[in-house]
């Protein structure tokens, strides 16, 4: 099969995957879901047709492998995720597990003999929607799940290990689903850019050099709730305001500071009502740098002016950490290989970080990790205007068919 109809193989698939939604009008499949079980048997069917040995683990991840003749050898792994957002776009996710597909489809079709093992992975969640928990699938692929998560729950009180249950999957074979950490070669991602950077420049593919470091914060405000016709404006309590004048502190400080960005993506309001002046208040806060050291300082800061700015209105404040990942820097010989499959077809060698999260994350506790950034429409992403050229998929496959020949003469 030549790359233009390999390119529409893959493009008909995403349509495929993109149809199996929790919400008819927009993507939405999230963790667990009806959707998600429906895109999981496709994914599942696809790796059967390209000639892998396929099965589902306990948290719901789809793996396809491909064996060596050598049965002592490590895995390699190539993989994305498949749950998404909500009111999502296309991309972001299945086409690198679509991808992955095909680029070892056409290794068992040119009868390509690998000194390792390589495995094709769907993660199962990754962007954390239903549980508030990142990388669940990649967690449990490289030993690394807390298991206290299995209590978690949804916002309709249903649990993580009641959703594992309901998947088909077993809680306590969780372990036993993990790749040893002796066992990993390594791991390489195909994904889009997210940004607009490979859009404006007009380059097809990039190396990502590293992923930023996060931490995700969930902000309370604690005022008194009050009619709003009787209590006087100099005499309120109100929680939102001081969540909006926290909100745009957060904001004017994020622009001045470099290599950082802060994000403000859930607001709720407790008990709301048009005539009730807000007693509680409970918002997200996301914040992100490939820099260890400013990420940290920066929270430090915020979280100081946020109790600054409640202090002066008597309103509580409270500054919990939902979660922390450090940064990751992307393997260096790895990122070699990639640099000369880039440049060995043609185009410039762009190096990029990712300030999004990636299953490469988790991985890179247990592995090194590579990843190929693939140009998107004006950079746009978590929104259905997501979209990517058929070239640029054409480049994509050209560049990881000569990435993984490469890869052969891999040593770490």
């Amino acid at each position: 099969m030549d790359v233009l109809n390999r390119v529409d193989n893959i493009m008909q698939r995403i349509e495929e995957l993109a149809s199996c939604s929790e919400d008819p009008s927009c993507i939405t499949r999230r963790f667990g879901t009806e959707a998600f079980i429906e895109a999981r048997g496709k994914i599942f069917s696809w790796m059967e047709e390209a000639g892998l040995s396929t099965s589902v683990d306990n948290i719901g991840n789809v793996r396809g492998r491909l064996k060596s003749s050598n049965p002592a050898a490590k895995t390699f792994v190539l993989g994305s995720h498949f749950d998404s957002v909500s009111d999502a776009g296309k991309f972001d996710g299945p086409l690198g597990v679509i991808v992955a597909i095909d680029l070892l489809q056409n290794l068992i079709k040119e009868n390509e003999q690998l000194p390792f093992h390589i495995e094709c992975v769907a993660f199962s969640d990754e962007e954390g929607v239903r549980f508030q928990s990142t990388y669940l699938g990649s967690k449990v692929l490289t030993g690394t799940f807390n298991e206290e998560l299995l209590v978690k729950a949804d916002a309709s009180g249903v649990t993580l290990q009641q959703v594992i249950k309901n998947m088909g999957g077993n809680k306590e074979k969780l372990v036993n689903d993990a790749i040893p950490a002796k066992n990993w070669m390594g791991y390489f991602e195909i994904h889009i850019e997210q940004g607009p950077i490979l859009y404006e420049k007009n380059i097809p593919v990039a190396v990502v050099t590293g992923i930023a470091a996060q931490k995700r914060i969930e902000l309370i405000f604690s005022g008194i709730a009050g009619h709003a016709g009787t209590v006087p404006m100099n005499m309120r309590y109100d929680a939102l305001c001081a969540a909006a004048e926290c909100i745009i502190a957060i904001e004017n400080f994020s622009h001045h500071q470099e290599k950082f960005v802060a994000t403000i993506g859930k607001l709720d309001i407790h008990n709301s009502a048009s005539n009730v002046i807000p007693g509680r208040v409970t918002c997200s806060l996301d914040l992100r740098s490939i820099d260890e050291m400013i990420l940290s300082e920066n929270s430090l800061h915020l979280s100081d002016l946020g109790e600054e700015i409640c202090r002066k209105r008597n309103i509580g404040f409270e500054w919990n950490i939902i979660q922390e990942t450090r940064p990751v820097h992307c393997d260096t010989k790895l990122n070699e290989l990639l640099k000369e499959a880039i440049a060995g077809n043609g185009h410039e060698v762009m190096e990029l970080v990712s300030g999004a999260g990636h299953d490469a994350v988790a991985i890179s506790q247990v592995a090194p990790v590579a990843m190929l950034f693939v140009r998107c429409f004006k950079g746009i992403s978590h929104n259905p205007l997501e979209n990517v050229e058929k070239k640029d998929i054409a480049a994509a496959i050209k560049v990881s068919d000569a990435f993984l020949v490469r890869l052969k003469s891999y040593s770490h």
